[in-house]
C-alpha cells in the first residue's frame, strides 16, 4: 500500500514492507517533478478550488463568480454576426491573422477608449486573448524573478497569479473608498528603493476596483501617475468595468493624462461577452513592439472570428443603447444587494460601488473568511474570501460578493443565508471563541473556475 508524502516523497511498493526492505524506496509521483522550471513553483489552484463543484449546485446562490449576465444580449443580434462570419467573410474569419489584431478593428476599440477620454491611434493597439492575456504580456517582457510589482491592496486575483508565476513579488499598497492612498505609495516606493528592491511598475485597476468596488478620484489618478513619474515607475491600468457606471460617470481613465508612462487595458468580456476572449493593450509605441512579438510567439495570432463577430456587432447595432441596458441591469442588482446587506448585515462595512461587479464587505473582529466559506455554503450560499486578493495571505477580515449574475430576488435570499452564517459564527465566538464548522463533500470537485469567475 502506498505510505509517506502523496507529493513527491517516500513510499513502500505492495509486495514489500519496511521491515522486509530495511529502507523505504523514494518514488516520485510525478516523474517529471525535477524538470520543471522554477517559475512553476508559483503556479496554485484558487485556495477554495475543492468547494466550487459544491457551490455550483443549483440550490446553491452563489454571490462568488464575476460572471456577466450575457443572456441580456439580443439573440438576433448575435445570429446576425455569426451569420456574416461564416458567410460573407468566413475567409477571412476563419484564417490566420495578424499577430496586432485587424486593423479596422482596433480603430473601432479607440472609438471605445475615446468614450474614456483616451485619444489613440490604432498602431498601437494589439488585440488579445482577454485582458488577462495582456497582464501575462506585459508581464513577460517586464519581470525578472526577485522583481517587485506594486498593487492595490485588495487587488485582482488572476493578475496576482501572474505575477507569481514569473517570480515577481507583489507588494500591496493601502486603498480607501476613494481609491489608493498616494501618501501610502510614496512611503512603500521609499522603503523599496532604500532596500534596492527593483519596482518594474504599478498595477491599478481604477474605476470600480474588483474586488473592492471603489473608483480612484481625479485628484488621485494625477498625484499618483506624479509620483510613477517622480520614480520612474511605468502605470499598468487595468479597466473592464468602466463603461459600467451607474449614477455617474467616473473620472478620465489615467491613460488620458499620460501616453508614454501609461499602458492601458480593455475587454470585451463586461461590455459584451466573455466567451469571445477578447481583450486589448494600449502601449506607448515602442512597448507596444515588443509586445505584438511576444502575443505572436504566445498565439501567433488573436482569435480572427472572435474578433469579425465583435467587429460586425459594432458596426450594425446600438452597442452603447446595450451598455446602457447592462448598467441598469447591474444597478438593479446592485441595489438588491445593497438593501439587503442593509437590512440583514447592517453593522458591518460595506463599500458601495458606482458600477462594475462587486461588494466589498467587512466581517466582525476574529472572523476568518477562507475558514468560514465551507459553512456558508452548508447553508447554500457562496462568495469569495478576501484572502484571495492579497498576495501575501491576509484578507481574512473581508469578502467579495458579487453581483452581477443572481437576481434580484437570489440576491436577497443569498444575503439573508450569509446573515445567517454570521450570525450564528459570532454568537460561537462570542460564547465559546472558536466555531466548529461542518465538513463538505468535495470529492466530485476537479476543476478550478477561470480567474475571471473568480
Amino acid at each position: 500500500m502506498l505510505g509517506g508524502n502523496l507529493t513527491g516523497g517516500t513510499t513502500v511498493s505492495a509486495s514489500q514492507s519496511p521491515a522486509q526492505t530495511g529502507t523505504q524506496q523514494s518514488i516520485r509521483l510525478d516523474p517529471w517533478l525535477d524538470r520543471y522550471a522554477d517559475r512553476t513553483a508559483g503556479l496554485s489552484a484558487s485556495e477554495v478550488r475543492a468547494l466550487f463543484a459544491v457551490a455550483s449546485r443549483p440550490e446553491v446562490v452563489s454571490l462568488a463568480g464575476g460572471m456577466p449576465f450575457v443572456s441580456a444580449l439580443p439573440q438576433e443580434m448575435l445570429q446576425d454576426a455569426a451569420r456574416i462570419a461564416t458567410t460573407t467573410r468566413r475567409g477571412e474569419a476563419l484564417q490566420y491573422g495578424s499577430g496586432q489584431g485587424i486593423p479596422y478593428f482596433r480603430e473601432q476599440i479607440c472609438e471605445i477608449m475615446s468614450l474614456e477620454g483616451i485619444h489613440a491611434h490604432p498602431d498601437d493597439v494589439v488585440v488579445t486573448t482577454g485582458s488577462q492575456q495582456a497582464v501575462d504580456l506585459v508581464s513577460q517582457i517586464f519581470l525578472n524573478p526577485g522583481d517587485v510589482v506594486l498593487a492595490e491592496g485588495p487587488s485582482y486575483v488572476g493578475s496576482l497569479g501572474i505575477f507569481r508565476s514569473y517570480q515577481a513579488e507583489t507588494v500591496h499598497v493601502p486603498m480607501d473608498d476613494d481609491g489608493l492612498i498616494p501618501q501610502a505609495l510614496r512611503e512603500t516606493i521609499a522603503r523599496l528603493e532604500a532596500a534596492g528592491r527593483p519596482i518594474k511598475f504599478l498595477y491599478t485597476i481604477p474605476d470600480f476596483h474588483n474586488p473592492a468596488g471603489v473608483t480612484m478620484t481625479m485628484e488621485r489618478r494625477r498625484e499618483v501617475l506624479d509620483i510613477c513619474h517622480r520614480h520612474h515607475i511605468l502605470v499598468l491600468e487595468d479597466n473592464p468595468y468602466g463603461l459600467l457606471w451607474f449614477d455617474r460617470v467616473p473620472p478620465e481613465a489615467i491613460r488620458s493624462l499620460d501616453s508614454e508612462g501609461v499602458i492601458y487595458l480593455g475587454s470585451f468580456s463586461k461590455i459584451f461577452a466573455p466567451g469571445f476572449r477578447i481583450g486589448y493593450v494600449l502601449a506607448p509605441h515602442a512597448i507596444r513592439e515588443k509586445i505584438v512579438l511576444a502575443n505572436e510567439s504566445a498565439v501567433l495570432s488573436p482569435t480572427t472570428f472572435g474578433q469579425i463577430m465583435i467587429s460586425e456587432y459594432l458596426d450594425h447595432n446600438d452597442w452603447r443603447g446595450q451598455i446602457d441596458t447592462f448598467r441598469g441591469l447591474y444597478r438593479d442588482r446592485r441595489d438588491a444587494m445593497i438593501n439587503a446587506l442593509d437590512e440583514q448585515l447592517p453593522t458591518l462595512p460595506k463599500t458601495h460601488p458606482n458600477g462594475g461587479f462587486y461588494v466589498w464587505l467587512g466581517l466582525p473582529e476574529g472572523f476568518d473568511s477562507k475558514e468560514m466559506l465551507p459553512l456558508a455554503v452548508h447553508e447554500l450560499v457562496a462568495y469569495t474570501p478576501g484572502t484571495a486578493f492579497y498576495a501575501d495571505g491576509t484578507g481574512q477580515d473581508h469578502i467579495r460578493l458579487s453581483f452581477c449574475y443572481p437576481t434580484p430576488e437570489e440576491i436577497g435570499v443569498g444575503i439573508q443565508r450569509l446573515a445567517k452564517v454570521i450570525h450564528r459564527e459570532q454568537d460561537l465566538l462570542d460564547t465559546f471563541g472558536t466555531s466548529p464548522r461542518p465538513a463538505v463533500d468535495t470529492q466530485h470537485a476537479v476543476s478550478t473556475p477561470p480567474p475571471d469567475t473568480l
